[in-house]
């Protein structure tokens, strides 16, 4: 179904909204903050028709397809682990690489059309190969526990058929995959907290979670995960890998850094041969980036990318239109309620250096959480 039509100009409007910030330091006290701001918008929603989250941006036919969770009202409590976040299907959003003919397409795929899940459509990514793209999504099975699945079309904006159990080995929420030069296809995960990658420390499933993220501050934190996909996609071709991130002097971020450390949502783009790891901080509202020479790591701190957004959740990706990078993310204007999100986009450049300077997506933004 179309919907109106934006240029990409005219994502840049201006909504004239006095901003007003205070520090918190408490996680509910801070949710109950960030729904009371008020908030000066650059960019105009992309879609109305539907609430849209954690964008995950590709070009395939010569158009940009985003691959997106579809939020939907929620009975859930809101907490720390996410509960009031229970998506149950997936809609493609596509437009020309000009911004215009913006189309949300029908379902792609539902929780429904997976036999081993039962709730939790949280972020997916989409990849091209061998003439078949795959739709990688995570989702809680009958045991209450993230796995990771992979759905195939022959078309981008689907419908998927997924795959009948999920893949192998995998766990946590938030994949993206990241194709190299050499064709090579790797898939990056992990969150903590709801995503529970705090409970595979250990290398198996344990309720419990680790101590990192609650008990010892001090210690490194929880880093994401990857591994390279096999030939056809659809499983890991090698066991699955933790990605360390440190700082410039080699030690590993710490988990009290709470503006630096990893939590969820990484995405990887390569600019002149440096690989870029970017991910959200979590409570800090962050996105924050990495550098390394290899897609392994490990990736060294470098700043932040993108400041706090109105809503409890950051998370993007990045997409290079002829010689211009666009940041998608998203926030919560239309609606004001944390689990009832919007998709955006606006523009970011690399210095000369290899920088990023902080993506402003609010007039007068300078604030931290």
């Amino acid at each position: 179904m179309p919907i109106k039509i934006h240029s990409l100009k005219a994502l840049f409007s201006f909504i004239s909204v006095f901003f007003l910030f205070s520090c918190m330091n408490n996680s509910e006290a801070q949710l109950q903050e960030v729904k009371n701001l008020n908030f000066d918008f650059k960019n105009m929603p992309l879609v109305s028709e539907i609430f849209t989250a954690d964008p995950s941006a590709h070009i395939f036919e010569n158009r940009i397809y985003i691959y997106a969770s579809h939020d939907i009202e929620s009975a859930g409590i809101e907490d720390d682990s996410g509960n009031h976040f229970n998506m149950i299907d997936y809609h493609v959003l596509s437009m020309n690489l000009d911004g215009s003919d913006v189309t949300v397409h029908p379902v792609a795929l539902s929780v429904d059309d997976v036999d081993w899940a039962e709730s939790k459509f949280w972020a997916p990514d989409a990849a091209f190969k061998n003439g078949k793209y795959y739709l990688y999504y995570p989702a809680k099975d009958k045991y209450n526990v993230f796995k990771l699945g992979v759905a195939v079309s022959d078309r981008p904006e689907g419908p998927f058929t997924p795959q009948p159990e999920p893949m192998k080995g995998s766990y946590s929420i938030d994949p993206a995959v990241f194709v190299d030069d050499d064709g090579s296809s790797y898939l990056y995960f992990g969150g903590i907290w709801g995503g529970q990658l705090q409970r595979w420390e250990n290398g198996s499933y344990d309720k419990n979670g680790s101590l990192k993220d609650l008990g010892v501050p001090d210690a490194p934190s929880i880093m994401p995960r990857m591994a390279k996909l096999s030939d056809d996609m659809l499983e890991f071709s090698e066991e699955i890998q933790t990605i360390d991130i440190i700082d410039e002097d080699g030690n590993p971020i710490l988990t009290k850094d709470l503006e630096r450390r990893f939590f969820e949502a990484p995405w990887i783009h390569k600019y002149e041969g440096v690989y870029y790891m970017s991910y959200s901080t979590g409570d800090t509202h962050l996105i924050a980036y990495a550098t390394s020479d290899n897609p392994y790591g490990p990736f060294v701190y470098q700043g932040t990318m993108h400041e706090p957004v109105q809503g409890w959740t950051n998370h993007h990706s990045t997409l290079k239109v002829a010689d211009q990078w666009y940041f998608f993310y998203h926030d919560t204007e239309l609606s004001g309620k944390t689990h009832l999100r919007n998709v955006k986009f606006t523009t970011f450049d690399h210095n000369n250096d290899g920088s990023i300077d902080p993506i402003k997506t609010y007039f007068g933004s300078d604030f931290r959480f």
